[in-house]
């Protein structure tokens, strides 16, 4: 290190410099040193022992949008390009997607830098309206399906629903709050998936916070409908029914929520057109079998 910092000295960098790529004897990328490691290091140790290894880089034939989903998912400051054999060809650095000064201090620009080449790469994916079609058609038939099947399920308690007619006059609220928390929970999936790389971590520190929040909302929201249907009808059983099945369904459609747009970002499909009717076509089936089974069980 105390060659390398030598040498820095005896000739300036004409430009600000985040990383330090090192290669091997044939010019091959083998690591990337942080400037704050390098500053930081004790004069004694060697490049090798500090650098850190398996370097994300962009290969020569890749294209800027390729370099923008690297940048977003990643969020460094600065990519090597290499050849097909790992030598370093060059750098391309943040700075040239954006004529905004990066801050490096102020974390709140460096994520609006960030969030500046995002829209971007949005921009750069409009497509045709018959391309819009062809990739949002296909997943509302996931809504179709739900509905069909939820009438299915329906028909089948046909004779129950008849005996207690109440339940039937609960289902349109059951569901909409279902659906609600599930989109709710959608919604704050993406937002954290957002330039970010799915971890087994992530996912469960974002299931359990989302789950406990649904708990309570589910807890609170099957209350209420269960007060306004004992005050309405005065049946306490019927009541409970309905605000057990509340909960249930609340804290199934979170878990949904929170998982398909996990699974879908995994698989690099785009979260945003396909998970909302998927997770609304999960949660209605779920939701009705909940509420049948649930009725079933207490007042059958």
């Amino acid at each position: 290190m105390g060659d390398v910092l030598a040498e820095l000295r005896s000739k300036p960098p004409s430009a600000q410099i985040v990383y330090f790529y090192v290669l091997d004897s044939d010019s091959k990328l083998v690591g990337v040193i942080p400037t704050r490691r390098l500053l930081m290091s004790a004069l004694d140790r060697r490049v090798s022992s500090i650098m850190v290894k398996g370097v994300v880089c962009l290969p020569e034939s890749a294209t800027l949008r390729t370099a923008c989903e690297e940048f977003l998912r990643h969020r460094f400051l600065a990519l090597p390009v290499v050849d097909g054999e790992g030598r370093l060809l060059g750098i391309v650095d943040i700075t040239r997607f954006t004529d905004e000064m990066l801050n490096v201090a102020e974390r709140q620009s460096f994520d609006d830098v960030f969030q500046l080449i995002g829209v971007h790469l949005a921009l750069g994916r409009k497509a045709p309206a018959w391309m819009s079609f062809k990739d949002r058609f296909p997943w509302l038939l996931c809504n179709i399906a739900g509905g069909i099947a939820c009438a299915l399920i329906a028909s089948l308690y046909e004779v129950f629903l008849n005996r207690i007619i109440i339940l039937v006059l609960f289902i349109p609220v059951v569901l909409a709050l279902a659906e609600s928390v599930s989109i709710q929970s959608v919604t704050i999936t993406l937002q954290s998936l957002h330039g970010e790389r799915t971890t087994g971590r992530m996912f469960w520190r974002s299931l359990v916070r989302e789950l406990v929040v649904a708990a309570m909302l589910g807890a609170a929201c099957g209350g209420v409908v269960g007060i306004i249907d004992w005050l309405w009808k005065g049946q306490a059983v019927v009541a409970f029914t309905i605000a057990c099945s509340v909960f249930l369904s609340m804290v199934t459609a979170c878990v949904v929520g929170v998982a398909l747009p996990s699974l879908l970002h995994v698989l690099q499909r785009d979260p945003k057109v396909a998970a909302g009717p998927i997770v609304l076509a999960i949660v209605d089936v779920m939701t009705l079998t909940f509420y049948f089974n649930v009725a079933g069980l207490i007042l059958a």
